[in-house]
């Protein structure tokens, strides 16, 4: 089983031989694909031989390629995620205007009580039962937004009264790059299923490649909330960029079983489409933290 995220950060070449990635640079490195859960391209000076994308996308190792500020820009996702994929892409868009209320009603649920756990964690115990009110009050597409009177109260509560999500600092900033992360892994696992990551239950932004993963990621969000509260972040250099990667090994259960947050996403994401498919969103897996 794939488990090694690796991160290229300076000038080279990666090349393709005998089940390997090649790493050419001031030395010569060799790591076995099967081994490599993820591969990001931080350095814009980077190639790749075709030859080794094509044995990434055939392994359905996620690639993540960064800007000159090592922020991830783009990824590499394969047109045919599943054998079956055809089938599945007609599934998701005969999928009924009932049932997609419903499961988005289910995940926003999810995520506000997920909230509201971690707010009673970290001692804010008014705050976190004010979030539970509004579970019970989300409707249908969450039409009376609970969702995001929840997120005020939930922000303002984690890093103060003066905070905004819309604010350029440092602590936006881990945010924002912890959530690209949750959502390349999102994107990775809704191809790999066989379905469009364009066509979502709620989300339907046209310039929006990422709809259906911005609709399944919601509960995640709250992981990387509680990492990035637990970095004290000052500043977002490399060195907090590259902290962050290890989200991704995070211990949570799901299932009855503790499993890294990479594979508790590909349980997760599995378990909404059979929700979906079979009209029944209480088939959805949720994950639990790991006391």
């Amino acid at each position: 089983m794939s488990w090694r995220t690796v991160i290229i950060s300076s000038q080279s070449k990666l090349d393709y031989k005998m089940g390997y990635l090649v790493v050419r640079g001031m030395e010569i490195t060799r790591i076995a694909i099967d081994e490599i859960a993820i591969l990001v391209v931080e350095n814009p000076a980077v190639s790749l031989t075709g030859c080794l994308l094509e044995a990434l996308v055939e392994k359905k190792v996620k690639v993540i390629f960064c800007d000159s500020k090592r922020n991830p820009i783009s990824e590499l996702i394969p047109h045919h995620g599943s054998h079956d994929s055809s089938a599945k892409i007609r599934t998701q868009i005969a999928w009924s205007s009932d049932i997609k209320a419903v499961i988005w009603r289910e995940i926003i649920s999810e995520k506000i009580r997920k909230q509201a756990e971690f707010l009673a964690c970290v001692g804010k115990q008014k705050e976190a039962q004010l979030l539970l009110t509004y579970v019970g009050q989300v409707e249908l597409l969450d039409a009376s937004n609970r969702e995001g009177h929840a997120a005020k109260v939930y922000f303002n509560a984690l890093f103060g009264m003066d905070f905004t999500r819309s604010a350029d600092i440092p602590v936006n900033e881990a945010l924002n790059y912890g959530y690209s992360l949750l959502l390349s892994t999102f994107n990775r696992e809704i191809s790999a299923n066989g379905y469009l990551t364009q066509l979502g239950i709620y989300h339907n932004n046209m310039f929006n490649h990422f709809n259906l993963a911005c609709d399944f990621m919601e509960p995640y969000r709250v992981i990387v909330d509680q990492f990035v509260k637990s970095m004290n972040v000052t500043e977002f250099e490399k060195d907090e960029k590259h902290k962050l990667w290890g989200i991704l090994d995070l211990l949570v259960e799901i299932d009855g079983y503790k499993r890294d947050l990479s594979n508790a996403i590909k349980i997760y994401i599995r378990s909404v489409f059979d929700a979906i498919n079979d009209d029944d969103p209480g088939m959805i897996k949720h994950y639990s933290f790991v006391e």
